[in-house]
């Protein structure tokens, strides 16, 4: 059983966590037709375990920061003898946790810096279920949505990997007659 990764001088399980707010849309595909009507919206916490793949998520009728502290609750009790390193951007519902926090010694949270949230790694996954499961697919409910992005995740965990990031090969130029490495 996995007990975590080192991280900050420690064992720590490392969650990424966001929000992503989802409004079904019946019809088209490149934006609203004509008899388009909106059957509602669901917002969806989603927590990506960085060392396993894994996605934790739940489904709230709000964005609010009460939600996303039921849905930490809700990540706590699955990690009950790990200390979480959470990773989030900077929405407000993120911040002014302390209380919570000081009720749960063993949670941190940081913070990607404004406007890279791309450094979290759930936000690749939101991707992914974009690209792979949202993108032209059609809903009439908002329970009809949950349910499709429920089967997704639990498809995805089954064959569920870390993120593998890697660096293009840089290629050097010359500079009058040298390298760059060479200054």
């Amino acid at each position: 059983m996995y007990k975590g990764l080192r991280l900050l001088g420690g064992s720590a399980t490392v969650m990424c966590a966001a929000t992503v707010a989802r409004a079904p849309a019946p019809g088209s595909t490149t934006g609203h037709s004509h008899d388009y009507k909106r059957h509602g919206t669901s917002t969806l916490f989603a927590a990506f375990n960085v060392a396993t793949g894994k996605v934790q998520a739940a489904h709230k009728k709000r964005r609010r920061r009460k939600e996303f502290l039921d849905f930490m609750n809700e990540v706590v009790a699955a990690y009950p003898r790990s200390r979480l390193e959470v990773i989030l951007d900077n929405l407000n519902t993120h911040k002014k946790n302390e209380e919570w926090l000081a009720r749960h010694p063993k949670v941190k949270f940081h913070y990607t810096p404004t406007r890279a949230s791309w450094l979290n790694q759930v936000e690749g996954w939101f991707s992914i279920l974009q690209g792979q499961s949202l993108t032209g697919a059609s809903f009439t409910s908002v329970e009809q949505l949950r349910e499709h992005i429920d089967a997704f995740i639990e498809t995805y965990n089954e064959n569920a990997e870390p993120f593998v990031w890697t660096k293009a090969q840089v290629h050097q130029r010359r500079v009058k007659g040298c390298r760059l490495g060479d200054l």
